[in-house]
């Protein structure tokens, strides 16, 4: 196990599915005074639409279906984003799902928090944690997968 240090700024991922994204805009909007402090990014319409309609500055990856969530997910595994908050819609079937549950394993894999509706946002954006830093524990799943696979070779 490895620790990964958080530093009081979170570099924040922003994402959210079409039928979802003007309740993300709406959550960023009235927790835009805690966002302000962090780094933001997200997949592309969703940024931009943030950035229009509240005026955070949020960086732009591409759109989610070519190949958004996999920038984020890259960006995870480099230690470039530290919290994600995606608003999925759980009622429709996307075309990148696959994508989807791949950004998902790696935030998994990462150890980074992941909010994936209003509620669970809202306890992380408001948590105690949030403005000091933070020594998260990463599984070296590299080792265990050598041991299992090689006998620890």
């Amino acid at each position: 196990m490895s620790t990964n240090k958080l530093g009081k700024q979170k570099h924040i991922a922003l994402i959210a599915h079409d039928n979802r994204k003007e309740d993300l805009i709406s959550w960023a909007k009235s927790k835009s005074d805690i966002l302000c402090r962090h780094f933001l990014c997200g997949t592309g319409t969703t940024a931009k639409m943030i950035t229009e309609k509240t005026g955070l500055p949020v960086k732009k990856f591409k759109s989610g279906p070519l190949g958004g969530d996999q920038q984020i997910g890259a960006c995870i595994a480099n230690g470039e984003v530290d919290f994600m908050i995606f608003f999925w819609d759980p009622l429709t079937s996307q075309p990148h799902d696959p994508d989807v549950k791949a950004l998902l394993r790696i935030a998994v894999l990462y150890d980074i928090p992941v909010a994936m509706n209003q509620s669970t946002a809202d306890f992380l954006l408001t948590s105690n944690l949030m403005e000091d830093d933070y020594e998260r524990n990463v599984v070296d799943y590299y080792s265990r997968l050598r041991k299992e696979h090689f006998g620890g070779l």
